[in-house]
């Protein structure tokens, strides 16, 4: 068993497995010309239940003829521009790279000991990005899982900001954060988690771009201190996800300024702008924020994880320090050893910011920006042929990569309006089924819509008619059906 281990003495055998790993990687998206094989939960789920664990294969090859039939097959392939559904990205070259290479040197991130290089990577990743953002000196941050996770630990420094406070009111059950009625789920799921009253998220209103309200922002602070509760924290979206909507962020900062909240921006899907050579502005005010949430793993074409928190001033990340004489004692701060875990909520950590790193230093940010300008350029140009298009109707004008929207047949007044939302729910799962295309789904005002979330810059104008076409066929004749068995 130990010729498995990788070490100097099976340095060959680890380059010729992963070698044939890659290869047939390579061959197999080389040969994708569709997102989904269609297969179903039952008939994939009977192959994965096949699988006798405690019966090893013994040979690298043989697991990888295997991993054909219960992964590689039937994979969702996010590199295929008919895929445009969630927010995934294709990834770049650069950034796979990184990951085999941080994959088998195995860095964990926490202490200094364990990472050095690492360490010095990801710090200078952090201050590259807070100057993006248009922080000062003191801003800081750190690598996290993803965007709900840097949302929690973004509310837990707000919620030790406010309880620090002397002002006895600021108990748990009296803290209210508020946030878009179309802000991510991981709010409400951080404030649970945070221990916060079952009503502590206040839903704002948005206006008809989607975007937060701030005359109803206004007035939701005013009535959270008029019931005598504290407003902890105002979140901000750069980049919802179901819209693509961007908050107004500097009328925010303002208010959550002038009622002493912490305002954090959720910038997951947003924050590819910070490197675009052309929409930098739609993010202005960004640097009022005391913390961002970025996820690189969105629109910067970074294989999943790969995201951060950012925080404006450093001290406010001492709410999740905490010190372990065997891993990161109090002492290493007066020899000025840098140990990540003083600011992570993770302590076992992968060195993920190796994939940005490799990425910059191959296409900088230029490169990168001019990619995700493609994806928004391509929304737009997916905005005017829906827009044109009587078989659909849009929700909103994108003023990032997402388009919501909805088949509407010709002749309404003869449709039940909930016959036309199973006919929108049918047409996206018969088109999963079929393979031949992915897009996603939401409800909007008590209705069932379908959603394009471009990522890919291989998109076209000519993929988006392909499926719209293929979504109005499925829709049609899921109506045509109903209408003969009624």
């Amino acid at each position: 068993m130990r010729a498995h281990l990788l070490n100097d003495a099976t340095a060959e055998r680890y380059r010729r497995s992963a070698t044939e790993g890659v290869e047939r990687v390579a061959a197999k998206l080389a040969a994708t010309d569709r997102p989904f094989t269609g297969t179903g939960v039952d008939e994939l789920s009977r192959v994965v239940a096949a699988i006798d664990l405690d019966q090893p294969l013994g040979d690298t090859s043989a697991a990888l003829d295997e991993l054909e039939e219960v992964y590689l097959r039937d994979a969702v392939y996010f590199h295929h521009p008919r895929y445009v559904a969630h927010l995934n990205c294709p990834v770049v070259i650069p950034a796979v790279v990184a990951e085999a290479v941080l994959s088998a040197v195995n860095s964990s991130l926490d202490t200094w000991d364990q990472s050095a290089g690492g360490t010095l990577i990801e710090r200078k990743l952090i201050d590259w990005t807070a100057t993006r953002i248009g922080y000062g000196p003191g801003g800081d941050g750190v690598f996290t899982s993803g965007g709900s996770q840097s949302n929690l630990q973004a509310l837990l420094l707000a919620r030790e900001e406010q309880a620090s406070s002397d002002d006895p009111r600021r108990d748990l059950s009296r803290l209210c954060v508020l946030a878009s009625e179309v802000s991510h789920f991981s709010v409400r799921k951080s404030a649970k988690l945070l221990g916060l009253g079952p009503d502590a998220v206040v839903s704002v209103p948005v206006d008809r771009d989607k975007r937060m309200h701030l005359p109803s922002l206004a007035a939701a602070l005013e009535a959270c201190v008029a019931e005598g509760n504290v407003p902890m924290a105002v979140v901000a979206t750069a980049g919802t996800t179901d819209f693509g909507s961007i908050d107004p962020l500097p009328g925010i900062a303002a208010l959550a300024s002038s009622f002493g909240a912490w305002m954090h921006v959720d910038a997951a899907y947003g924050c590819g702008l910070l490197a675009s050579p052309t929409r930098r502005h739609l993010l202005d005010g960004i640097e009022l924020a005391d913390s961002v949430t970025v996820d690189y793993h969105k629109s910067f074409f970074q294989p999943v994880s790969s995201s951060a928190l950012l925080v404006r001033e450093s001290t406010t990340l001492r709410h999740v320090t905490y010190h372990a004489e065997y891993l990161n004692p109090r002492r290493t701060i007066e020899e000025r050893i840098p140990n990540q875990v003083d600011k992570s909520l993770q302590t076992t950590r992968r060195f993920d910011a190796l994939k940005l790193w490799m990425t910059l230093r191959v296409l900088g940010a230029d490169g990168v920006g001019a990619l995700f300008d493609e994806v928004v350029d391509r929304a737009e140009q997916g905005w005017h042929l829906l827009d044109a298009d009587d078989r659909f109707e849009v929700v909103v004008r994108p003023q990032l990569s997402t388009l919501v929207f909805r088949y509407v047949p010709r002749d309404l007044g003869v449709v039940d309006p909930a016959a036309v939302d199973r006919a929108n729910l049918y047409a996206r799962k018969a088109l999963f089924a079929s393979g031949e295309a992915v897009v996603a789904g939401t409800e909007v005002g008590g209705h069932q819509y379908l959603k394009f979330t471009l990522l890919n810059p291989e998109t076209t104008v000519d993929d988006l008619a392909a499926v719209l076409d293929a979504l109005a066929a499925h829709a049609t004749q899921y109506l045509g059906e109903s209408l003969v068995h009624a």
